[in-house]
């Protein structure tokens, strides 16, 4: 066989098996796992070094599916290296159960591209992190609910009882305990000669093997056990590990298993079920309402904070008692008006204003998104609320100093929160189109695609383990019962609950279904809409059943489409979807004589506001009712109307006529507006009508005011021009502040503002995943300083330094070594450092050294490029094989 026929030599070593992947294979590795190439590794053995450790490596295994998960515990537990076959039946059983055969070469294929798993399928090492992180323990334990092999449990174990056990179970005494634990392991994988051991036990003792079989694998016995235990124990089925506590050994369960790891493997992912499915315009013209409803109460609470919001609290956020106050003014509950406030300032449209005694107000930004056509201003909350780490949800909870989570506080990011959004929208635009999920159907999916890991996952599986003793204990009730008991206590099926609801409120679905907008929002493609069938909308309608698998890797980012100009484009088409479904914004009212105005439908935004100071707002719904009071004219007085620029603004956009009261209440209202007038001395009232200021005086709700007159028409006050306007309003007349100069002061609506404020910026998990620039200079960078660590040097003055170090030649030996280089057009290593004093090392051809510099193609940066040579620490040449 010539050497170009001899196939490739195992991998010994992570780094080996990651020298021989192709680019695409690096790159799907640094994709996958993103805190792998940050900073950009040297080389392939940093690389790999990195990839072993623990942090890199939890976090790893935290986003495996289950059943690549399971793959990995299995592994765990077998031998190092495991052959296919092993792993195969520790996964399938002696069954071969054909759905875990069929899915068990994409696990592994999964496990070597997230680099967990590594070698050819006849010797599989599972990374040495992930072993000591997966195999069992008594402090850990494996979720397979494995325990210690033979060989592991009789660690600690006198070689004379040993001996006892293998005279027991019939086998020859050996002349050592190597041999005789090996003797005892041979017999418990022996299938036929266990069968036969354990026909020799009585019921009880097999009742206590059932007992253990699934976990936890450890036991508790007296100093004196009974009779069926000791039959255990003499056989070395039960192995003691400590005073009081017995084993189940690994073999011995695995046995009892028919070889399986797992009680129930789970190798293809639950289907997302539909709850209900309704005709696609139905579920678009339910979101677009919906939409509609979002961006009305966004406006009301921005209105709500025009004159300045609530006071920002000492240690950041919303107190409770104004929380309660922002959802009584929404008519919504205290969690879904904490849902807008953190929506309003995820969208950058709300912040504290920073002065010294801090509030929250609208920012610049409000006015420039209220200029925004309808669909546009949708597609921004709707975009923010996608990707934004802020977790509404979470508001009112404790944190870790058990202090209460408030809204538009601290501690309310979620780093996995962008990521379930999408993934769950990615899960409903999977769905027949027009169908609503069954949302613990979601969650099943969720938690199969990220299984709990860590403390919570373990008990979790203990959990599950005792349900599934209780079950067979006393029934299929109380194990109902147990699961229902575990909940949905982790963090994702939270996220997801949230974002069902929220989804909703916001008129991404419709009817719990996807709508077009939110499908183009997430960047998924339309399926086509085949031809409309008769609704199944009774309880008793047959329903659907979505069994897709996505693929393992989809081409889009955790929160969405995968860079900033894609997402700008997916909220440019859901915005286009969404613009035909609104209705198109009304510009009249309808009056009505008992003082009411009802606006049918969206009023436009200059209608809106205008009719919005001069009238408050009565009820609302498919149409918007709002009342004319003595105080909601006075409030459009404030700001600058006149009464008859109010008569004709109402003749120009009613309807109908305009009512006789609506006509008196104004002129009324607008004849007494500014008679008196309020400035700053301390504060005072002047009035050119003396009659009014005695009326006032003899006025006894005035008295707390402090008034007394300075002169006939003009009243000095105790309280400050803002309690005093306050004041007289609240006993019937329409006083009006002026300034320094005598005018009126005209009350805007828009007069609090933020300074400029930028949007909360979310808080990732871990480091960005690399776009396609940054991996293919990732993987050209650590291509080339492997070749540089990895090319062989000749030996001799010029050759290698000792312990892998730079090479260290003189300056004359340096420069005869380039020149001869440029001569023969051979390739060097060099040692270099730069001008901020790092050093490196680098495979060169040189192609001309003259006037201090070597101009060379450099194989590690892969160009050519200039050096100076007194930065260069020496010189080595390549041996002849160094191909």
């Amino acid at each position: 066989m010539s050497p170009e026929e001899k196939p490739a030599a195992a991998p010994r070593s992570l780094a080996e098996a990651l020298r021989v992947r192709d680019d695409v294979s690096l790159a799907a590795l640094l994709r996958s796992r993103p805190d792998l190439v940050t900073p950009v590794p040297t080389d392939l053995t940093q690389l790999a070094t990195r990839a072993g450790t623990r942090a890199s490596v939890v976090r790893a295994l935290e986003r495996l599916d289950r059943f690549a998960l399971q793959t990995a515990e299995a592994l765990a537990v077998a031998a190092d290296p495991a052959p296919y076959g092993e792993l195969l039946r520790l996964m399938a059983g002696d069954e071969a159960d054909p759905a875990v055969t069929a899915a068990l070469p994409r696990a592994v294929a999964l496990l070597r591209e997230q680099a967990l798993l590594w070698g050819d399928d006849d010797r599989l090492r599972l990374v040495r992190t992930a072993r000591e992180l997966l195999a069992p323990s008594p402090q850990h334990p494996s979720p397979t609910g494995l325990g210690p092999t033979v060989r592991e449990a009789t660690a600690g174990m006198s070689p004379g009882r040993i001996q006892e056990i293998l005279t027991t179970v019939g086998l020859s005494s050996t002349h050592d305990s190597v041999s005789a634990v090996s003797a005892l392991g041979e017999l418990f994988t022996d299938r036929k000669r266990m069968a036969a051991l354990l026909a020799e036990l009585p019921g009880e003792s097999r009742e206590v093997l059932d007992r253990l079989l699934w976990g936890p694998p450890y036991g508790q016995v007296t100093h004196d056990p009974a009779a069926h235990l000791r039959a255990l124990l003499d056989r070395g089925l039960l192995l003691p590990t400590a005073p009081g506590t017995v084993v189940l050994p690994r073999e011995v369960a695995l046995h009892l298993r028919a070889g399986r790891a797992h009680r129930t493997p789970e190798p293809v992912p639950p289907p997302v079920e539909a709850a209900a499915t309704h005709r696609p315009q139905v579920v678009d013209a339910t979101a677009a309402g919906q939409a509609l409803a979002a961006l009305a109460t966004v406006d009301e609470l921005l209105k709500e904070w025009d004159e300045g919001g609530p006071a920002v609290l000492r240690a950041g956020g919303l107190s409770v008692r104004d929380l309660k106050r922002t959802a009584v003014a929404l008519d919504v509950s205290e969690p879904v008006a904490a849902f807008w406030l953190e929506l309003a300032y995820a969208a950058g449209l709300i912040a504290s204003d920073g002065a010294a005694e801090e509030r929250y107000a609208a920012t610049p930004a409000y006015d420039e998104w209220r200029e925004l056509p309808t669909a546009e201003r949708w597609a921004r909350l709707a975009a923010a609320w996608l990707s934004a780490t802020r977790t509404p949800g979470v508001v009112g909870g404790r944190d870790a100093k058990d202090r209460t989570l408030s809204a538009l506080g601290p501690n309310l990011d979620r780093s996995a929160a962008p990521e379930v959004r999408h993934r769950v929208l990615t899960l409903l635009a999977g769905l027949p189109e027009g169908a609503s999920p069954a949302a613990e159907s979601v969650l099943a999916r969720l938690r199969w695609e990220r299984p709990l890991r860590g403390p919570q996952r373990d008990q979790r599986a203990q959990a599950e383990q005792r349900a599934q003793a209780d079950q067979r204990a006393q029934g299929e009730q109380r194990a109902q019962g147990e699961q229902r008991a575990r909940g949905d206590d982790d963090l994702r099926s939270r996220l997801a609950r949230w974002t069902l609801s929220e989804a909703e409120l916001l008129g991404v679905t419709g009817r719990g279904a996807l709508a077009a907008p939110g499908r183009a929002l997430i960047g998924a493609p339309g399926p086509p809409r085949p031809a409309p069938d008769p609704e199944p909308e009774g309880p008793g309608a047959k329903l659907p059943v979505h069994h897709h698998t996505p693929p393992v890797s989809a081409p889009t980012g955790p929160t969405g489409p995968a860079g900033p100009a894609e997402r700008a484009a997916a909220g440019a088409t859901a915005a286009r979807l969404l613009a035909p479904l609104l209705p198109e914004p009304l510009d009249h009212v309808l009056l009505q004589a008992d003082l009411t105005a009802v606006a049918p439908g969206p009023l436009e935004r200059e209608l809106a506001d205008l009719l919005g100071v001069l009238a408050d707002v009565e009820s609302k719904g498919g149409a918007t009712v709002y009342r004319f009071t003595p105080g909601s004219v006075r409030r459009a007085l404030d700001a600058g109307q006149t009464a008859a620029d109010l008569h004709a603004f109402l003749a120009r956009r009613s309807r109908t006529p305009v009512p006789q009261p609506l006509t008196y209440l104004i002129d009324d209202v607008a004849r007494r507006h500014g008679q008196l007038r309020v400035g700053a001395a301390s504060a005072y009232v002047r009035c050119d009508d003396d009659a009014t200021l005695d009326e006032i005086l003899a006025d006894k709700r005035a008295a707390g005011l402090g008034l007394r007159r300075l002169a006939p028409t003009v009243l000095a006050a105790q309280a400050d021009p803002a309690a005093l306007l306050e004041g007289l309003r609240a006993i019937g007349f329409a006083p009006a502040a002026e300034s320094a100069a005598g005018d009126v002061l005209i009350a805007r609506a828009d007069s609090r503002r933020t300074p400029p404020r930028t949007a909360p910026e979310p808080v990732p998990d871990g480091p960005p995943a690399p776009d396609d620039t940054l991996l293919t200079a990732a993987i050209r960078a650590v291509r080339a300083g492997d070749l540089a660590s990895t090319t062989p040097r000749k030996s001799g003055p010029g050759g290698s330094a000792p312990g892998g170090e730079l090479p260290r030649t003189g300056a004359a030996e340096t420069l005869a070594t380039m020149q001869a280089a440029v001569l023969t057009g051979e390739a060097l290593w060099i040692g270099y450092v730069n001008a901020e004093g790092a050093a490196s090392q680098r495979v060169i051809a040189p192609i001309r050294v003259e006037g201090g510099f070597v101009t060379a193609y450099d194989h590690t940066a892969d160009e050519v490029r200039t050096y100076p040579l007194h930065r260069v620490t020496g010189v080595a040449e390549l041996a002849d094989d160094a191909g």
